[in-house]
């Protein structure tokens, strides 16, 4: 185990799914469990005491379920990331979830080096879903969001910052948006970082659920081009 090994807190109500993804983490060399919890509240409990960089949450658990554990995390400040955990794809639950502060989602069948690798990734505070899923997931949903004039938040963005965020919530990765508006993908970083403090949010996948919020983006239109 390395020193800057990535601590990661396992939630699911299912023993077996538990050992399952302790196994696959456990035999990173840069990733560590820290705990195993086999509830929403038991989550918020280990979390408090362990500090972990990554909580890997399932959405439905007994006493209190993914999404309210995650609420409650992200209320009270907790830095970890978190992904939450579903057995069906585009499970109506994992979009509130999103909206509460985590991360992104996974399916329960993710093969054992996509795992890791999504731990990684969110660890190090990027996108966790892939494009085509996180096109899926907000087309899905957004049609359900509220629509209307932009919120006053948005005034804070330049006109590039505005562009980058249309991309980021049509589901185009840092490389296609820094293709798309000709930039260094460096500079769509700055840019994302930038909108992010701006707006107070964690991370891509709540800009892009804020940008289909506000009526920025809305489903079925196709991304800009140029």
């Amino acid at each position: 185990m390395t020193a800057a090994a990535i601590r990661v807190l396992i939630a699911d109500d299912q023993a077996l799914v538990r050992a399952g993804f302790a196994m696959i983490i456990g035999s990173r060399e840069d990733l560590e469990v820290v705990g195993e919890a086999g509830d929403g509240l038991e989550a918020v409990a280990l979390a408090g005491r362990l500090r972990p960089d990554v909580i890997l949450m399932d959405v439905r658990m007994p006493r209190l379920d993914g999404i309210e554990a995650t609420r409650r995390l992200v209320a009270a400040g907790q830095p970890a990331r978190i992904i939450m955990l579903t057995t069906f794809d585009l499970d109506e639950p994992v979009f509130a979830a999103l909206r509460a502060g985590a991360s992104g989602f996974l399916l329960k069948d993710i093969r054992p080096d996509e795992l890791a690798t999504a731990v990684r990734v969110v660890a190090r505070g990027e996108a966790l879903l892939a494009p085509t899923v996180t096109r899926r997931l907000l087309d899905r949903f957004a049609s359900e969001l509220p629509g209307g004039t932009p919120p006053p938040t948005l005034d804070a963005l330049s006109a590039r910052e505005i562009e980058v965020l249309t991309l980021v919530a049509r589901a185009l990765s840092n490389d296609e948006i820094a293709e798309r508006l000709v930039l260094s993908r460096a500079t769509v970083k700055t840019h994302l970082s930038a909108i992010l403090l701006k707006l107070g949010l964690r991370d891509r996948v709540q800009a892009a659920v804020l940008a289909y919020e506000c009526g920025l983006v809305r489903p079925g239109t196709a991304p800009p081009r140029g």
